[in-house]
């Protein structure tokens, strides 16, 4: 009897002391690797990979070069989280709640902070969390875990980081770039060239790019009544009334415009307070004034949808999404466009060089939930030339968009990028004068021209409303088949410009 109460005495004692044991191994780092890389050395090797391989991805790094991102990216990291790479929304994921704990956990013990130390914030809908890390004993524990899906710097500014870059926003930039190599903004504005437009009733200019790809023929078919498009971009302007109060102008009526406004303009990641729906840069007023704006009596541009319902995002402070806050309005702005049941089509002509994993959970969000979602293939005026197809455009859930020069189909404008993932084209480059596609400008009856792989998707963008408008009962899938039907090249995808020039008037037939 002794004996047997002594051995339970001693398995009892051994299991307790198993279960107050600290699970957590003492990890050693190399002596080599305890210092952290300058941010010139980690850009050389992101465009080392991107020129090799065409792509860059964090999770092919080792655990040094992340955790120096981290360290030059204000300490923030983005961990993705769940039980396979697709386990991201958090609806549909039963132990999200447990997994999060167990990865915040070991960062808690490595980091030695309490959580409101380290979480600047858990995302509502998506299997994905913020937080500060200081130590690389951190990121080699938790990048041994088996429900990392992706984990990455936050705040790691790429561009800000690349002299090439700095030195060509020091001169300023277009208001033609739509991605990596110039911030895209600016108030200017510009006469148009009479042979640039033609005049319909009741006085609105429609650019010379819409009959390109017959899309006035197409308007006797449909004019987008009926279907929202979300843009997501820098705002609108607040003061280009035709995107505002006289959104219903001459032949446009009965339709909505909703602004919304997701991004913070704060350098601290903690701040949660936007700056509002209004554009600050006047990108997303151009895109904005493509895809939708009404066909008017004032004598200023049309928009290819021109009686579609409304609803833009400011999401960043330009089209170059370098940063936290730029990366996460942008991400809130899918996941918000995907939670509204009234938006079919999604546009946005912003990206990035390469993958970030809160926005592709974003669009994956969106995708999810049925919208069809255009984004620009990529347009450069300085050193990211060597540059595809850009994130998020690259995406198997994107429809890639990109320029080409008046009459061809397979000629790309000045500062377009081409690629496998392109999916479609539009004319928006002459061929003699070099002029773009005329566009109401920031302020109130002033005018621009507006380029590159920026317009190009905000122009499909509002064909694929001319279609679905025509056709309300189908779905995105079908939408997308009948406009690559309706294209140059189909059924054969051309190697660098998809299906490229759709004709907007066989698509709405």
């Amino acid at each position: 009897m002794t004996k047997k109460f002594l051995l339970l005495l001693s398995l009892s004692i051994i299991f307790l002391a198993s279960c107050n044991q600290d699970n957590h191994e003492d990890i050693t780092i190399d002596a080599s690797k305890t210092s952290a890389l300058t941010a010139e050395r980690i850009n050389t090797s992101i465009d080392e990979s991107i020129s090799v391989r065409n792509t860059f991805d964090w999770s092919q790094v080792d655990d040094n070069f992340l955790w120096s991102a981290i360290q030059r990216g204000n300490y923030i990291a983005t961990i993705g989280f769940g039980t396979s790479k697709n386990d991201f929304d958090r609806s549909k994921s039963p132990d999200n709640q447990k997994i999060e704990q167990e990865l915040l956990d070991i960062i808690q013990h490595y980091e030695g902070k309490s959580l409101d130390k380290i979480v600047i914030s858990s995302d509502k809908f998506l299997n994905l969390v913020d937080v500060l890390i200081e130590k690389q004993e951190t990121v080699i524990a938790l990048r041994k875990s088996q429900y990392i899906r992706y984990f990455e710097p936050s705040d790691y500014k790429y561009f800000q980081n690349n002299a090439p870059y700095r030195a060509s926003n020091a001169n300023g930039s277009s208001n033609t770039t739509n991605s990596s190599g110039s911030s895209g903004c600016g108030y200017e504005s510009e006469v148009l060239n009479s042979a640039d437009y033609t005049t319909v009733t009741p006085n609105a200019k429609a650019p010379w790019t819409f009959y390109k790809h017959n899309i006035p023929a197409a308007w006797s078919f449909s004019s987008g009544a009926g279907v929202t498009i979300g843009v997501v971009d820098t705002g609108i302007s607040p003061s280009q009334s035709l995107m505002g109060s006289s959104f219903n102008n001459g032949l446009s009526t009965g339709r909505t415009v909703y602004k919304y406004g997701v991004y913070v303009d704060s350098i601290w990641p903690w701040s949660t307070t936007t700056d509002g729906p209004n554009d600050q840069c006047g990108h997303g007023t151009s895109m904005a004034s493509v895809a939708a704006a009404p066909r008017n009596a004032n004598g200023m541009p049309v928009g290819v949808a021109y009686n579609a319902n409304l609803i833009t995002y400011r999401a960043a402070s330009n089209v170059v999404l370098d940063g936290y806050h730029e990366q996460n309005g942008v991400k809130n702005a899918f996941v918000a466009l995907g939670n509204n049941a009234a938006v079919k089509i999604i546009s946005m002509s912003m990206g990035h060089i390469f993958s970030v994993g809160k926005i592709e959970d974003g669009v994956k969000y969106a995708y999810s939930k049925g919208k069809l979602i255009f984004c620009a293939g990529g347009t450069s005026t300085s050193f990211t030339n060597f540059v595809g197809v850009i994130f998020p455009a690259s995406m198997a859930e994107a429809v890639a968009v990109t320029g080409v020069v008046e009459n061809t189909s397979n000629v790309k404008c000045d500062v377009c990028h081409s690629g496998g993932k392109i999916d479609f084209t539009i004319q928006m480059q002459r061929a003699t004068s070099g002029n773009t596609v005329p566009v109401n400008s920031y302020y109130n009856a002033q005018t621009d021209y507006v380029g590159g792989s920026s317009v190009a998707t905000a122009t499909t963008a509002g064909i694929a409303a001319l279609v679905w408008a025509k056709n309300p009962t189908w779905t995105r899938d079908q939408v997308l088949t009948k406009m690559k039907q309706s294209s140059t090249y189909y059924p054969v995808k051309n190697a660098e410009y998809g299906h490229g020039n759709i004709n907007a008037l066989l698509a709405v037939q």
